[in-house]
């Protein structure tokens, strides 16, 4: 058996092992996918227009049509990261249930790549949750129209593969019992300032802080997903932010497999 079939067949089983636990804590995983999006749209959706605050802007768009996209990229975003930092930082800090996976038959990057694809496929389970959410709760109707599937499909797996890559980066970062204070100091931050609840167009006002957040993957996410499914709200254009996205998977990733490897390697 040649190298590269021994390689496959070990990361196989790596994503096969996963997956096993995944169902076993399945109960787990479906209060952690499902409640982020349904209560922001619970609350965005139908209790604030219920109590009368919701609102269309000029051109007659409803709020929910018009953070829809932002609320697919923070489940993505959210999914991804916790997918990763959080079991990654007790396996290499506490269990040392990592060292089992190294000794697996493929090199170690290769292991940190598998933890990033496992969790990017958890981002995308994430992000199909929203949409029932969003057509059932909703008092006013969501206006979704998928303008590219191409464009809509390829900026959901670049943006779990990014969410994925951040949270191998942080797990490797940060000791466990840092990992809540990193979600209150970076990922909070990162999700409002990510264009999640308005286009990026609108900073226009705060020219600052619109330069500022091009350095936040989020707003690539939201951007990039609001020129797929609605379209007729102001966003980026879709070869912005699709390199955008794919220089975050690589550099991101680069930074949180060289963070693994160091260490692992140590």
């Amino acid at each position: 058996m040649n190298n590269s079939m021994l390689y496959a067949r070990a990361f196989w089983g790596l994503m096969l092992r996963d997956l096993y636990v995944l169902r076993r804590d399945f109960v787990a995983f479906a209060v952690r996918t499902l409640m982020n999006p349904f209560m922001f749209v619970f609350v965005f959706t139908y209790l604030f227009p219920k109590m009368g605050q919701g609102f269309q802007n000029a051109r007659g768009i409803s709020f929910g049509t018009l953070i829809l996209p932002g609320l697919i990229a923070v489940a993505i975003f959210v999914q991804g990261i916790m997918a990763v930092a959080l079991p990654l930082s007790f396996e290499i800090g506490t269990t040392r249930e990592i060292d089992d996976r190294v000794m697996s038959p493929l090199p170690v990057s290769w292991v940190a790549i598998e933890k990033i694809i496992f969790s990017a496929i958890q981002s995308v389970i994430a992000a199909l949750v929203v949409f029932p959410l969003i057509y059932f709760i909703p008092v006013s109707p969501v206006h979704v129209h998928v303008d590219s599937w191409t464009v809509l499909v390829f900026t959901v797996i670049l943006a779990s593969l990014a969410s994925g890559a951040m949270g191998l980066m942080i797990g490797t970062i940060v000791k466990p019992q840092h990992v809540a204070l990193m979600f209150g100091i970076v990922v909070v931050p990162i999700t409002f300032l990510g264009c999640v609840y308005y286009p990026w167009a609108f900073l226009q006002k705060v020219r600052w802080l619109q330069y500022l957040v091009l350095l936040n993957p989020l707003v690539y996410m939201s951007e990039g997903l609001r020129t797929a499914l609605t379209p007729e709200t102001p966003h980026m254009p879709v070869w912005a932010t699709g390199i955008a996205l794919l220089l975050c998977v690589g550099l991101i990733g680069y930074i949180g497999v060289r963070g693994f490897l160091n260490r692992i390697l140590s």
